[in-house]
């Protein structure tokens, strides 16, 4: 019997347990997948329940990705170098190991894709960023700009990630003053605007931006509920390439599933009952 979890908080748009438990089925395991709602003072208690009651792993999303590290006995190599975790083994001692399998999923809608010694553009600097900016490193881009509406919050994080990728030139720049991202190959948002039950119906990007950037750029837009955001929505509108968040959410869950199992489950089957969910 597998019992799973997410934690985190808000979870309300979360798709986790529909594409986790279609996982199960499609290998074959009786198991359950719960989300479990945990605000920021809760982690603690939290970790101690997961622990006592026979989970054999669990999910971790916003607030957690990067505070969890702290009580974890080890983690992979790409958690290690990213420093945020979404995925934990709880270990028959009950210690636990955290892993990154957001950099997987994200990449791996864009693995035909040359961005190697081209630019990119990173909206957010939370945990979900690290993910992307690593994901971005390994694809070649030599150049990123990351762009946040707290300059001053964001430094210590930013400062930490050009230490991680030495090899990539990491710039921090204010919200306010994105006017012009023509010379970007590629744009993800990894902020929760246009989050159903958050920002829905809000976009990072203005129209004229979408509008001006060229046909070859694309714009990956990391939130994943509604599938077509209100960014991807202007996407669609100026005829932009992009890449949906649904698809990263995916092929991060059936990493993280391959994880806690040893089974590789059907990415088709999870996707079919996501969007089942969605529509």
């Amino acid at each position: 019997m597998y019992k799973l979890a997410l934690i985190g908080h808000p979870l309300s748009h979360s798709l986790s347990k529909v594409i986790q438990e279609a996982a199960l089925k499609d290998v074959g395991l009786e198991g359950s997948y719960d989300v479990l709602d945990t605000e920021s003072e809760d982690l603690i208690p939290r970790l101690k329940f997961l622990k006592t009651q026979g989970y054999k792993g669990f999910n971790v999303t916003i607030p957690h990705k990067v505070p969890v590290a702290l009580f974890l006995s080890d983690v992979d190599e790409v958690a290690n170098r990213v420093g945020s975790v979404n995925t934990v083994v709880i270990n028959d001692d009950k210690s636990l190991k955290g892993y990154n399998t957001d950099v997987y999923g994200f990449m791996k809608p864009i693995e035909d894709v040359n961005l190697e010694g081209k630019k990119g553009v990173v909206l957010g600097t939370g945990g979900a960023s690290r993910a992307v900016i690593c994901g971005l490193s390994m694809k070649g881009v030599k150049k990123i700009d990351i762009f946040s509406r707290n300059v001053i919050d964001s430094n210590e994080n930013v400062n930490l990630m050009r230490e991680k990728f030495p090899e990539v030139e990491i710039k921090l720049l204010q919200y306010e003053i994105m006017s012009d991202l023509k010379d970007a190959a590629i744009i993800v948002n990894t902020t929760p605007l246009g989050m159903k039950n958050f920002r829905q119906g809000v976009s990072p990007l203005s129209d004229e931006i979408v509008k001006n950037l060229p046909d070859e750029t694309i714009i990956y837009d990391i939130v994943y509920n509604p599938i077509k955001t209100e960014l991807i929505q202007k996407a669609i509108k100026y005829k932009k390439q992009y890449r949906c968040g649904l698809d990263m959410l995916i092929y991060q869950g059936a990493r993280a599933f391959e994880i806690w199992t040893g089974e590789k489950p059907n990415a088709d089957k999870m996707k079919i009952a996501a969007l089942e969910e969605l529509i």
